[in-house]
């Protein structure tokens, strides 16, 4: 562990207390960005692991980024690794030796796990079976004893009707989701099999301003702001109808953090207990702003997925008691935190497109 002073009453260095250390694999993402964030809060010194691209895909950490070079204030580090790279995780894993591994990468996008199933399969189930192995043998190894977390999904519900708790069986509708019950089972196996403490928190849907532009949340409210400052007219859709459990992501990273703290591992629903549908969010954030969503928005048929999940609404009961976490921010509070967010982007894209810098056409 890496050293931490405490204070004293007096405000005089103590005896210096251990740092505890965070390895978080998907830590460039919406979830590994509020966790690095409440981690760094929590004092811990976090690595991140991150694959490599010819552009930097750092957005959501830059803000928390600090040079390694300023040794005494960089608590959060970058490696390049890969779930599809055993050696690089085993090796990051020996060099870390961290306290608790929070495994959030993933081929996240459901419909594009359809185009791209072999590659989702080997990231986010095979993937995982890679990790937890090399979690395995390093604390064989070194006589270690990491505590992992395992990012779950309540897609792996797919058709169960809901409300949906841990011990509602998966009926997974895409390779997304079978994928990631692949990995819960994984994460189950070693638990059982080797003693690991492994825990799987099945998260219901999470939103925030930092959400991908290609998810449909993000890319209602991307929309809406560049409809509402005149960058664009449409919006095309798939399936409105589909309902969701919708929560911020920001207080669903310290459930992840709540498991790991326990002194058994287990598996855990984290959910608002609230299911909304897609049209019910666009009435919400088109009508926020002054605008009725019908008057912009298109349904196209590309984007219905070749098998849909109609209704996902989550029974958090258990994380409530065992864990005493709940929710903070609510569906509307969460649409608006969001339209807000976007709203003054687009403002700063308009600025840029009436000045020539860029073309704002490429939408209808």
């Amino acid at each position: 562990m890496a050293s931490q002073v405490s204070r004293s009453l007096n405000g005089h260095s103590d005896i210096p207390q251990p740092r505890k250390i965070a390895l978080v694999t998907g830590i460039t993402g919406q979830d590994g960005s509020y966790l690095t964030e409440f981690l760094l809060e929590k004092g811990y010194e976090v690595h991140g692991l991150i694959r490599r691209s010819s552009n930097f895909n750092t957005q959501r950490i830059n803000h928390i980024y600090v040079d390694p070079h300023n040794a005494n204030k960089a608590l959060m580090k970058l490696h390049y690794a890969d779930l599809s790279d055993a050696s690089s995780l085993r090796r990051w894993l020996d060099v870390i030796k961290p306290d608790e591994v929070y495994n959030l990468a993933a081929q996240s996008h459901v419909a594009v796990s359809f185009e791209i199933p072999d590659y989702t399969a080997d990231v986010v189930a095979t993937g995982a079976l890679r990790l937890l192995e090399a979690v395995r043998s390093h604390n064989i190894d070194n006589g270690r004893a990491i505590k992992y977390y395992q990012a779950g999904s309540s897609e792996m519900f797919g058709s169960t009707p809901p409300p949906q708790s841990e011990t509602t069986p998966f009926h997974p509708r895409s390779p997304y989701a079978a994928s990631k019950c692949a990995a819960h089972w994984y994460t189950v196996n070693y638990r059982e099999a080797y003693g690991l403490y492994a825990c799987n928190g099945i998260l219901f849907n999470h939103e925030s301003p930092r959400r991908g532009e290609n998810f449909v949340t993000r890319k209602i409210t991307r929309a809406l702001g560049r409809i509402k400052v005149g960058l664009q007219t449409k919006l095309f859709l798939g399936n409105i109808q589909a309902s969701r459990d919708w929560g911020f992501a920001g207080d669903y990273v310290e459930a992840m953090w709540l498991m790991l703290q326990q002194e058994k591992p287990d598996d855990y629903v984290v959910a608002t207990e609230e299911s909304h549908t897609v049209e019910e969010f666009l009435e919400v954030s088109f009508g926020y702003v002054g605008l009725n969503w019908k008057d912009h928005v298109e349904i196209d048929k590309r984007y219905f997925r070749p098998t849909e999940v109609d209704n996902l609404k989550g029974d958090a009961s258990k994380a409530k008691e065992m864990l005493g976490w709940k929710p903070k921010v609510g569906f509307e509070k969460l649409v608006k935190m969001m339209v807000d967010e976007d709203l003054e982007l687009a403002k700063r894209e308009k600025v840029l497109a009436d000045a020539g810098y860029i073309d704002a056409q490429q939408q209808p």
